[in-house]
């Protein structure tokens, strides 16, 4: 690529200045560096789809080995099931020759683990033993001394 330094750029200038002239030369940058910016616009768009098509092809490749893969698989899952199929027809046919099909085990039934939780839901409400004056709340011996001594009278 061409190496533009600042002594270049310079030169460049000063040649621009004394050929397009003082009067035209800001015009003249202004539509240089529109085309330039055009040039660079096009040039990162020609790479952007250059990119595009190659990363299209990679996923086309892909694509083709995976369904390859999965080809492989399900010939060799219906290979394997035909082997299951008979080796199952066998093992049936000898154990109803010999009539010993074994039940299957039994297991207990589940049980909750919170054994009494009726009785929790049971128990006597607040407002009823308040309402028929069963203490619901134990008093210590201090609190019980306070209320219950005599009162002095003046």
């Amino acid at each position: 690529m061409i190496d533009l330094g600042i002594e270049k750029m310079l030169v460049i200038g000063a040649v621009a200045l004394i050929v397009i002239g003082p009067e035209k030369l800001p015009r003249v940058a202004r539509t240089v560096g529109t085309l330039l910016g055009k040039a660079q616009r096009y040039v990162a768009d020609v790479k952007a789809e250059v990119n595009r098509s190659i990363e299209l092809e990679e996923l086309k490749k892909m694509k083709d080995t995976v369904e390859t893969a999965a080809r492989d698989v399900e010939s060799s899952i219906r290979t394997g099931a035909g082997e299951f199929e008979k080796q199952w027809t066998e093992a049936t046919s000898i154990a109803g020759e010999a009539g010993t099909l074994e039940a299957p085990p039994s297991y207990p039934e589940y049980r909750h683990p919170k054994k009494k939780w009726r009785v929790k839901q049971g128990a006597t409400p607040n407002w009823y033993k308040a309402r028929n004056g069963i203490r619901t709340k134990a008093l210590s011996g201090a609190a019980r001394v306070a209320r219950y001594r005599p009162q002095k009278f003046n």
